[in-house]
């Protein structure tokens, strides 16, 4: 990834200046299938408890099923990201939507634990669709439609995920669980079709070759860092487990900035991931994953906990996940009038502001709680700024990358996501699992606990802006990449 020009200013050869219909044909398809991606991440979670009594497995063993998958997704995006720059934006994506089918299949015909953990599996790699799509849309789009439609699929993250909570309520409260996997099945394989018919391949390509060691170091240095964060309440976070796999996971990391510092080729190009505008850029992107994966944990099981608890409803699986509803739609509505903040003031100015509207939904969590309403305002707030976050920071990463290396360099802010949505996700069940009041004889996290994970949550917002207020203005981006030494010249090649 070396810095580069923005998508503007790169040659001609590189974008394919297509009609305004057909770029909304591309963009259509495209973002259906971020969309159905999303789904597939959160639709597993209500329905949980239920995987375990119907296939008669412990709740620890029904968590793998979320753990693989966000394991096979970590793993999964950067190496697509790149195979993307080399061999085709659109093949990766249709190999990414292709998961998305044959995991939901896999799943929908499990009857065992096992077969279902293969499946999610399998979906974790379709997690590629999101960055790669924004890739390869920023090269095909009308100039006139590029902001807007990376600013859609982004939000496709939040529509998506804020959707699958009450769907999956709904199903499960009807209909056999399977239900839900023939329908996100039937959705990627509509996306699939779309993309392979209306979707041309991209002209540019990355020269060398695949870094198979330095995938295999990135693949074992994430595995064993996410999997102690997202099974280190059940093992004990001072077990020698969890202690010696993070441990481990610093060494191999380090290993892993070595070697590929060396090579001409790198899955991880560690010299362009430390340039100012491409690192404060991921950081901010840590830090928002962080802010919104909490907001997810802090909505649905907030409302779902008896009155007696001092902050809950007693509300049902479904009405919880009804509640991030609206902070999911006005991501998908906030979108384009984020796009248009891009364009007349800067994708810098776009993500601190984002940043800053997060911070001041989890203040309004922290403060006004006394209805259900309330809460949903507050959430809501929080996704109007990870809408209008989510859509400024593909584009920094853009401006900041040369084109043959979009895909890749988008892969890893996509990591980078990841990465903060797991350290939430462990923080807040260590929280959540010390600071408890029980009700019933049943055991809850505690409003305090809750006061917590939202303090947590808005300095985590407040951080990412400050990130966003130092990263360069996008003219000495393209100062930087003339300074630059042409250390590898593009390959540009007819797909």
């Amino acid at each position: 990834m070396r810095i580069g020009r923005s998508g503007r200013d790169k040659p001609a050869a590189a974008r394919r200046h297509t009609s305004a219909i057909r770029g909304r044909l591309e963009l259509l398809v495209t973002a259906i299938g971020g969309f159905i991606v999303a789904l597939c991440g959160t639709i597993i979670i209500p329905i949980l408890p239920e995987l375990s009594r119907d296939m008669d497995a412990s709740f620890t063993a029904v968590s793998w099923a979320l753990t693989s998958s966000t394991l096979a997704s970590a793993v999964s995006v950067p190496v697509m990201g790149r195979l993307g720059d080399m061999y085709g934006k659109r093949k990766l994506l249709l190999v990414a939507l292709a998961g998305a089918v044959v995991g939901s299949l896999i799943c929908a015909l499990s009857g065992g634990i096992g077969m279902l953990i293969i499946g999610r599996t399998v979906l974790g790699l379709s997690n590629a669709a999101i960055p790669l799509g924004i890739s390869l849309l920023s090269e095909l789009l009308p100039p006139e439609q590029e902001s807007s439609g990376i600013a859609l699929v982004s939000a496709m993250l939040g529509i998506g995920g804020a959707l699958g909570l009450p769907l999956a309520g709904a199903v499960a409260g009807n209909w056999d669980y399977h239900v839900l996997f023939w329908m996100t099945g039937f959705i990627a394989l509509l996306a699939t079709i779309g993309v392979y018919a209306i979707v041309p391949e991209s002209t540019i390509r990355a020269p060398g070759r695949l870094d198979v060691i330095g995938s295999l170091l990135l693949a074992a240095a994430l595995i064993t860092l996410l999997l102690p964060l997202a099974q280190g309440d059940s093992w004990g976070w001072a077990s020698p487990l969890t202690l010696g796999l993070i441990a481990i996971a610093f060494v191999l990391a380090f290993t892993l900035v070595k070697f590929e510092l060396r090579h001409d080729s790198p899955t991880v190009d560690i010299r362009a991931a430390r340039k100012r505008p491409i690192l404060l850029t991921n950081i901010a992107t840590v830090l928002v994953g962080f802010s919104l994966f909490a907001s997810f944990v802090g909505t649905a099981a907030y409302v779902e906990a008896p009155s007696g608890t001092g902050y809950g409803f007693g509300a049902s699986i479904f009405i919880g996940g009804l509640c991030m509803l609206p902070g999911g739609l006005m991501m998908l509505f906030i979108s384009p009038f984020a796009a248009r903040v891009i364009d007349k003031y800067g994708a810098k100015l776009t993500l601190l502001v984002g940043c800053s509207i997060i911070a001041v939904g989890f203040v309004l969590r922290i403060f006004i709680y006394q209805t259900i309403w309330l809460v949903v305002l507050g959430a809501t707030v929080g996704g109007i700024g990870s809408a209008i976050a989510y859509s400024a920071m593909p584009k920094l990463i853009l401006q900041a990358t040369v084109p043959e290396e979009k895909a890749a360099a988008n892969g890893l802010n996509a990591l980078a996501r990841y990465l903060g949505n797991a350290l939430a996700s462990a923080a807040g069940a260590g929280i959540q699992a010390t600071l408890v009041v029980t009700v019933g004889g049943v055991v809850y996290p505690s409003l305090a606990a809750y006061n917590v994970i939202f303090v947590a949550s808005a300095a985590a917002a407040l951080l990412a802006a400050i990130c966003a207020s130092f990263v360069p203005k996008r003219e000495l981006l393209s100062h930087e990449m003339d300074r630059a030494p042409a250390t590898r010249t593009p390959r540009i090649a007819k797909a």
